[in-house]
C-alpha cells in the first residue's frame, strides 16, 4: 500500500502538469482533501477546467498519467453531461480520481471543493437521493430476494438481502442528512439504527440462515419507514411482513 508521501508526490506532479499545461485553466481538490477531512489513506480527488475540446485533454491526460506515473488501469465513472470523470489505479494502491470539466461547468456542487487556481462558476448541487425511489428500491429487492429463496437461488437471494441493507442505510442517512452515497455517512448513523443491522449480515447461505437474515432485514426497513413516511410505512408494512 502507498505511503502519504508517495501520495502527497504524485499530488505534486499532477498540480505541476495542470499548471503547465495551457489547456488547463483551474484545478480544485474535491473530497476529503478539500475539506480537511482526509488521512493517511484518502485517495486524490481533482477537478481540472478543460478550455477547448475534453476529450483531447482526457486523451493527453491518460497517456502521461501511464507513461508518466505508471498507471495500470483506468475506468469512466459515468455522469452524463460533458464532464468527465476518469479514475485512475496508480503503483501501491494509488486511487486517482480526476474530472475534466468544461470551463463553465469548473465550479463547486457540494461543500468538498477548494479551488487552487482559476475562476470557478457557480453550479447547481448534486442532488439528494429521490426518498420515494429508495423506497422501492427496498421493496423491490424485499420482494426478489423472496422470490430467489423460492427459486433456492441461493447466491442470488443473499445479493438482493445486502442490496436491501444499503437502501436502509441510505434511507437512514437521507432521512438524518447525512452523506448518502457509497454508505459514506453509515459510521454516523446512531446505534439504534445500526445495531439492528447486524442482524441483517448473513452468515452462511443455508435456506433456513438466508430466510432468517431476509426476515431481519425487512423488520430493519419497516422500522425505518415508519421513521422516514409513516403514511406509507402503514401501506407497506402489511405487504412486507408477508415476504417474511
Amino acid at each position: 500500500m502507498f505511503t502519504p508521501a508517495q501520495r502527497d508526490r504524485t499530488r505534486a506532479q499532477l498540480l505541476a502538469r495542470a499548471e503547465a499545461d495551457a489547456s488547463i485553466t483551474g484545478c480544485a481538490y474535491t473530497g476529503s482533501h478539500a475539506t480537511g477531512t482526509g488521512d493517511r489513506w484518502s485517495d486524490t480527488d481533482l477537478v481540472l477546467a478543460v478550455r477547448g475540446d475534453v476529450a483531447e485533454a482526457v486523451g493527453r491526460w491518460t497517456a502521461w498519467i501511464y507513461d508518466e506515473l505508471g498507471a495500470r488501469h483506468h475506468w469512466d465513472l459515468g455522469v452524463g453531461g460533458t464532464s468527465v470523470i476518469r479514475v485512475f489505479l496508480l503503483p501501491g494502491w494509488v486511487e486517482l480520481d480526476l474530472t475534466f470539466a468544461p470551463e463553465s461547468e469548473f465550479g463547486a456542487r457540494g461543500p468538498a471543493w477548494r479551488t487552487l487556481f482559476g475562476t470557478p462558476h457557480e453550479q447547481p448541487p448534486f442532488p439528494s437521493p429521490d426518498r420515494n425511489t429508495v423506497i422501492g428500491h427496498a421493496w423491490h429487492h424485499a420482494l426478489h430476494a423472496r422470490i430467489c429463496l423460492e427459486r433456492n437461488r441461493s447466491w442470488q437471494a443473499a445479493h438482493w438481502i445486502n442490496a436491501l441493507r444499503d437502501q436502509v442505510i441510505t434511507l437512514a442517512c437521507l432521512r438524518l442528512g447525512l452523506p448518502t452515497t457509497y454508505s459514506k455517512g453509515a459510521h454516523l448513523l446512531p446505534d439504534e439504527v445500526t445495531t439492528p443491522l447486524e442482524s441483517t449480515l448473513i452468515r452462511s447461505l443455508t435456506e433456513p440462515e438466508l430466510r432468517r437474515a431476509l426476515t431481519a432485514t425487512i423488520t430493519a426497513t419497516a422500522t425505518e419507514l415508519d421513521h422516514s413516511d409513516p403514511e406509507l410505512a402503514a401501506r407497506l408494512g402489511p405487504m412486507l411482513t408477508e415476504l417474511t
